[in-house]
Order: C-alpha cells, then structure tokens, then sequence
C-alpha cells in the first residue's frame, strides 16, 4: 500500500536518511500510541510502574485500581449495557481483561509466598 501526507520540512529532513525504514518507524510509533496513558488506556502502566517498584507480597495483596481506572472501567461497562461495543471498545475491554489476569497471577503468587513465610 502507498501513502502519501504532508509533515512539516524539518521532520521530512530527519526522515530522509531514515526513509528506507519508514515502515518500522510508524510501527514502533503506532506502539508507543497505543501505550501512552493519554490515548485512553493507562491502566497496564499503572500496574506495570507498581510492578516495576518491586512490590512486597503484602503489597501486591493490597493493590487496587487507582479511581481514574476504575471509572474507566465502569463507564465502559456502562456503554456495553447501553449501546453495545464498538471494536475499540472490545479491545479496550480485553486490555482490561488482561490486565486483571496479571494482577490475579501475581496476587495468587503474593499469598503463596505469605503462607510459605508462615
């Protein structure tokens, strides 16, 4: 497929020298589009960042969504009631669904580790 836009002349002179590898460009930037908290979907790094911080089992045990997730989630829930899902929508929910398998992984791993300390 070929496209073609317009961008402003000093991002088409950084990308001249690049121009063979304009396709991974725009995946690698599609990626960090979808990964950035303002695009709608923060709760993976939410949980990612308060993985990253090594956690104590205790912790983990006591890890919530943060209000601003919650909502997120409650809002969709709502809309699914309401109007159905679009595909982002269905996406959305398996990111969310995704999220809540990880956190559930490493909360039955956080209760093992307790017991096995006791």
């Amino acid at each position: 497929m070929q496209i073609t836009i317009d961008i402003p002349d000093d991002i088409a002179s950084q990308l001249e020298p690049l121009k063979d590898q304009l396709p991974q460009i725009l995946a690698l930037g599609m990626q960090e589009l979808a990964a950035n908290p303002s695009t709608g979907f923060s709760g993976l790094t939410e949980i990612l960042e308060f993985f990253a911080q090594m956690p104590s089992a205790q912790e983990i045990l006591n890890l919530r969504l943060s209000p601003s997730v919650q909502a997120d989630i409650e809002a969709l829930l709502e809309k699914n009631r309401t109007e159905g899902f679009n595909d982002r929508d269905r996406q959305l929910w398996q990111h969310y669904e995704f999220i809540e398998h990880l956190v559930r992984l490493a909360k039955a791993q956080a209760l093992l580790k307790l017991h096995q300390a006791s």
